[in-house]
């Protein structure tokens, strides 16, 4: 894949069915229009985590993303072992967790189209969409590349649909309604702008994926770091304007209420034909999300056991297209269960979980790189380094230690330790790193 497929791979995860149904959230943790506050703190913080994504990832492009980080970062013959083995543990409870969640936000917004689907339906059509995504991924990348352009093309048509629209109808007043007290900067304000951002920066989440598929794009030391910039700044004008031009035409109080806002946006303009199109669009813009998450975490696990430092059945590739198979079949799978769960528990856990075992270690392996692999070349470096990686640092600590966090900080924590578990469990059992023979260490394990 070149730059604007690369670009065009990050964009349509990224924007998929998150903003199309979180403005209105982001709106109640604020209480009013200052919520846009959420979407520019957002915008900062994963710039500069995307930063450290182009610095490792044009430094060592190849299928695994962040598992190949941390495997070079803390010595593949020793806590290297560890670390990645964690990252692989953690991508089997976020993978399934961030299709799930993209699926169950597919089958709500159909409550536009099905009103009266119950909650059992959500979680059979969240399910089906699992199943048509893994058919349409399981085929060569090339494929897949092209379909990426396509869908990606419908989410843009949504967006400028609804931008456009909002620019001509706007009411600047209405836009900047702010309830009394706004900008009070009490504890109840931190914690609110805490929780919107923590939103916002999901609705961003994405703009790694092109690391996953690091030995699959043309020219990587340029093209992963441009398609990482390029598809954050992007997203975050349209995600802003977008934001801006819906208060600017629906009360906000009404909009934070609303479960499928962009749909009554354009219903409001220009009738309910018109908003049945939108939310047709919308589906479409989530199908495309899933797509995108689907092809990257599928690489993870399958670099991991084409190299033998995971269980090797996942390393297995198509005979013929040459693609992951059974990453990509046990990935969808077992987001199957979580479909009935509700999007709200899916998201908070998906993030917290995402910030202690990759997002904070990660930055650390940075510092790491930089200071002790001197010898891993490094086409690209961070800009102003290390300013863009510790206020990454620092907004991913704010949005997550929050006391409304607090349940799935401990969630995070116990999956940790049963990870560490697992891992001196199969060390023991493979004779790998810390309980290698003396004469085995010279090597990495395999």
């Amino acid at each position: 894949m070149g730059l604007l497929q690369s670009t065009a791979v990050n964009m349509l995860e990224m924007i998929g069915i998150g903003p199309f149904i979180t403005i209105g959230v982001i709106l109640s943790a604020m209480g009013g229009p200052q919520a846009i506050l959420g979407w520019f703190l957002g915008a900062l913080f994963s710039v500069c985590d995307g930063m450290v994504y182009a610095e490792l990832g044009a430094a060592m492009p190849g299928a695994g993303g962040s598992y190949i980080y941390f495997r070079e970062a803390f010595n593949p013959r020793s806590w290297g072992n560890l670390i990645s083995f964690l990252f692989l543990w953690e991508t089997i409870f976020i993978a399934p967790l961030s299709i799930s969640a993209a699926a169950v936000g597919f089958a709500e917004y159909s409550h536009y189209f099905l009103p009266r689907l119950s909650h059992t339906g959500v979680g059979v059509l969240a399910a089906g969409v699992c199943v048509l995504i893994t058919f349409l991924l399981y085929r060569p990348v090339k494929s897949v590349g092209r379909y990426s352009m396509v869908m990606l093309a419908v989410v843009l048509a949504a967006m400028f649909w609804v931008i456009i629209s909002g620019l001509i109808h706007i009411n600047t007043k209405m836009a900047f309604d702010f309830p009394p007290g706004a900008f009070h900067l009490s504890k109840s304000f931190f914690y609110g702008l805490a929780g919107a951002t923590l939103i916002a920066m999901y609705n961003y989440g994405g703009y790694n994926n092109i690391t996953y598929l690091g030995g699959e794009v043309k020219n990587p030391s340029k093209n992963i770091p441009r398609a990482i910039v390029y598809s954050v700044l992007s997203v975050a004008v349209l995600y802003l304007l977008m934001s801006v031009v819906i208060v600017g035409t629906i009360p906000w109080r009404d909009a934070a209420a609303s479960q499928a806002v962009v749909s009554e946006f354009i219903g409001k303009l220009y009738g309910s034909r018109a908003a049945s199109l939108m939310t047709c669009l919308i589906l479409v813009a989530t199908l495309g999300g899933i797509f995108t998450m689907s092809l990257g975490f599928s690489r993870i696990l399958y670099a991991a056991g084409a190299e033998g430092n995971f269980f090797r059945v996942f390393g297995r590739v198509h005979p013929k297209g040459r693609f992951p198979t059974v990453s990509l079949l046990a990935m969808n799978a077992m987001a199957i269960p979580l479909c009935w769960l509700s999007l709200e528990r899916l998201l908070t856990a998906l993030m917290v979980i995402q910030i202690i075992f990759q997002f904070i270690p990660q930055i650390f392996a940075l510092f790491v790189i930089r200071k002790y692999r001197k010898e891993i070349a490094r086409p690209f470096r961070m800009w102003l380094y290390p300013l863009p990686a510790l206020v990454a640092l620092v907004g991913w600590i704010y949005v997550a230690a929050t006391p409304e966090q607090r349940q799935n900080i401990g969630t995070a924590l116990i999956l940790l330790f049963v990870g560490i578990v697992a891992f001196v469990l199969r060390a023991r059992t493979v004779r790998i790193w810390p309980f290698a023979r003396v004469q085995d260490r010279a090597t990495p394990a395999g």
